[in-house]
């Protein structure tokens, strides 16, 4: 029977167009469940398209197919000894048990969806019990955005954007950052600039990481006509009279349309990176405008949920990084270059904090926990500049018109934007960055004799595999080298994130819960709408988009087991 209380009816209604959004509705419809996914933004895709499209996913069919095997129980005791007690094994198990499954409903959904597994870049933990030096990073291969068709103009660009043909794969990166110290570094380097010329030459827009993902999901997405209504943020979740969410109110074409979903609906919108007063109320030592999210993100699902009576968790926390902002809206996270040798990190005080090379999370949070550390300084000198990819700066001679810095000098448009600067002695560099000279001088000292030693006896870098991944390998110590004669370059490192992952909390079937613990009826949440299950830590890289991708496919499922 029609309601009149409602402009529109399905069977699952889905808040967000990410990873989780669209895995949700493919889930939903294969279950035979009408479903409507609906986008507040102008483009499709959110946070996941600005990612680096990586999911963490142990056991996955791509690992399997490589035949590597994990024990699932090993990996159950990894995930509780990183989490610290914070999320149920409930949950932890529904993951497990559920994550490799999603991606074989997905290379079966369509032929565009294909994953590969990433060998050796390990889990950010690779020592600690049930760990991984060869990882469970699973990607998919790069796709030409012209089979997109209209489409293509719906996605969200990336932050930056490149000349045509300019990309890099995945399993390219480790090399590409060896360009000076690897015949496979130059490889990729020659590949990059046939990939320009062929992309001049036959209009090729190839695109990969997070910009593949969701175009190959769009495509499965096309295929089963599924419907999604852009520019059309809900506003309010709709309850009966039992407290079950029946529905949600979506602003739309001007008017308030009233969708009714008989199963349920599934929050895939994202955290509230870029609201300011919910940054404010919970995490203060943080700027929305420096976040890596996409820029719609400001919690409308979690408010929402809230007011439908769902409770929170950690809230204050996120997905931290550090970071170089060149320009408003330009911001860097940094990556290889805390691997590198030859370099130290310090707080406003001149004083190296934390092992430099650790995962960015830890390292996010050791930064809002110290005196002083935000911001930081990257430290390293001009032999360092040379050899090594520096915040994306090429160590080649200078090339007319290349699409990123070349050359010796620092880009003129670096110095200017305060976050990089220079000194030839270290005191003087101390005074560029404001740091007290004698403290600068004891680090760097004690820095060099530990770097010559071979041996970080402070803060242990390089001894994880992790730590190691983007080092220079072909250096008897990868992580360690003292710094050489001046110049010396500084970089101002800020707190970044690549978004907020506090929201609502759900049990081991993606349900939204009370603050008792009680289930709310008809609601769900996965993604950065909800509390991660990686608690206050990261396992590898891709456990943000591994997760909400899984608890979207679990939320799917169980609508469709009520349904049934």
């Amino acid at each position: 029977m029609p309601d009149d209380r409602f402009d529109h009816t399905v069977d699952v209604l889905v808040v967000g167009s990410g990873a989780g959004g669209l895995t949700a509705a493919l889930t939903a419809a294969a279950r035979g469940l009408s479903t409507l996914v609906v986008e507040k933004a102008a483009h499709f895709g959110g946070s996941s398209a600005l990612s680096g499209g990586g999911l963490w996913v142990p056991g996955a069919p791509a690992q399997t197919r490589a035949g590597i095997r994990l024990d699932p129980e090993a990996v159950l005791t990894y995930l509780q000894k990183i989490t610290k007690g914070e999320v149920s094994e409930a949950r932890l198990r529904a993951y497990l048990d559920h994550a490799a499954a999603m991606l074989t409903f997905l290379e079966g959904a369509s032929e565009h969806l294909r994953f590969v597994w990433k060998p050796g870049y390990p889990d950010y933990y690779p020592e600690t019990p049930g760990g991984s030096a060869e990882g469970s990073v699973i990607n998919i291969p790069p796709i030409d955005l012209r089979t997109l068709g209209a489409d293509a103009a719906r996605l969200l660009p990336p932050h930056a954007v490149g000349p045509k043909g300019f990309w890099i794969g995945p399993n390219e990166l480790v090399d590409f950052y060896r360009l000076r110290q690897s015949w496979k570094g130059k490889q990729v380097f020659v590949r990059l600039l046939w990939r320009m010329v062929r992309a001049r030459l036959l209009g090729e827009r190839v695109v990969t990481m997070g910009q593949a993902l969701m175009a190959r999901l769009m495509l499965a997405f096309r295929e089963r006509e599924l419907q999604l209504w852009l520019e059309s943020p809900m506003t309010s979740l709709i309850t009966d009279d039992t407290g079950r969410v029946i529905g949600a109110e979506v602003a739309r074409q001007g008017t308030v349309t009233r969708v009714r979903a008989r199963g349920g609906v599934i929050l895939a919108s994202g955290g509230f990176d870029h609201d300011p007063q919910l940054r404010r109320t919970h995490q203060p030592f943080a700027d929305h405008r420096l976040s890596l999210g996409a820029t719609s993100n400001t919690g409308d699902g979690i408010v929402a949920a809230q007011a439908a009576g769902a409770g929170t968790a950690l809230m204050d926390n996120a997905w931290w990084y550090p970071a170089v902002a060149w320009a408003p809206g330009r911001v860097q996270f940094s990556l290889n270059e805390r691997m590198m040798p030859a370099q130290f990190i310090v707080n406003g005080h001149g004083e190296r904090y934390i092992n430099e090379a650790a995962p960015y999370e830890d390292f996010g949070h050791a930064m809002i926990a110290g005196d002083r550390h935000i911001p930081s300084w990257l430290v390293t000198d001009d032999w360092c500049w040379r050899r090594y990819v520096v915040f994306g700066h090429l160590p080649l001679p200078r090339i007319p018109f290349a699409p990123v810095p070349t050359g010796r000098k620092l880009p003129s448009s670096w110095l200017a934007s305060g976050s990089v600067v220079t000194g030839r002695t270290v005191d003087e560099l101390a005074t560029a960055m404001g740091v007290p000279a004698d403290r600068m001088r004891h680090t760097t000292e004690r820095y060099n004799t530990l770097a010559a030693a071979g041996r970080d006896d402070d803060f242990h870098r390089g001894e994880s595999v992790y730590d190691r991944y983007y080092s220079d390998v072909t250096l008897p110590v990868p992580n360690l080298r003292p710094l050489g004669p001046g110049p010396y370059y500084a970089f101002k490192l800020i707190l970044s994130d690549l978004g907020t992952n506090g929201g609502v909390v759900t049990d081991e079937h993606a349900r939204a819960l009370r603050a008792d613990g009680a289930v709310i009826p008809g609601l769900y949440a996965t993604g950065n709408a909800s509390a991660t299950i990686m608690g206050r830590s990261y396992a590898g890289a891709g456990a943000t988009l591994g997760p909400a991708m899984t608890f979207a496919y679990i939320a799917a499922n169980d609508i469709a087991g009520a349904m049934s």
